[in-house]
């Protein structure tokens, strides 16, 4: 196996990098060596004598990073990613809100059930995602999966739950698209 930024000596290529160029692929490199850097700063503070030994662990995890998952070619859009972000804020506050309502209003009606939805996002990074994002519908949380189908438990199965659900999976999917 070739360590990361060493081509496959019969194809050319970067190991496993999908469309990655070699630009690209040190543009990767680097970028998760800065995220690498600044969690080492978080955790353990900017002692100079601290320095050192961050600076090995953040070599070894770029490294390790790019042979777990090489870059590819990006089809992210920086503004449907922005506009994701503030839909998660504003449902993250109106599940709190939500949750917190139903805790305090014991006769509030709860109609519990189970909602398959069919999830359009392959078995990977996308659909871990949205499994991620739709956990903070109100009254949602994924619980599995059947038949290629995610499963949520509702606390109120007569909210518009699929919609809800479709309507996350369609901003997520902006996200992977360029505008």
């Amino acid at each position: 196996m070739n360590s990361p930024g060493q081509r496959d000596a019969r194809t050319g290529a970067f190991p496993g990098a999908t469309g990655a160029t070699r630009d690209g692929f040190w543009r990767g490199a680097v970028s998760r060596a800065v995220w690498f850097v600044a969690l080492w700063l978080v955790i353990a503070g900017t002692d100079p004598a601290d320095l050192a030994v961050g600076a090995v662990a953040t070599a070894a995890a770029t490294w390790t990073s790019l042979l777990l998952l090489p870059p590819r070619r990006s089809r992210r859009s920086p503004a449907a990613m922005a506009r994701l972000a503030l839909r998660f804020l504003l449902e993250s506050v109106i599940a709190g809100a939500d949750v917190a309502r139903r805790a305090l209003d014991p006769r509030l009606p709860l109609r519990l059930g189970f909602v398959a939805h069919p999830v359009r996002f392959p078995p990977g990074t996308a659909r871990n995602v949205f499994t991620t994002l739709t956990s903070l519908l109100p009254g949602t949380v994924p619980v599995g999966e059947e038949g290629g189908q995610l499963v949520y438990h509702c606390l109120d199965v007569d909210q518009p739950v699929a919609s809800q659900l479709a309507a996350e999976e369609a901003a997520l999917a902006r996200t992977f698209r360029d505008d």
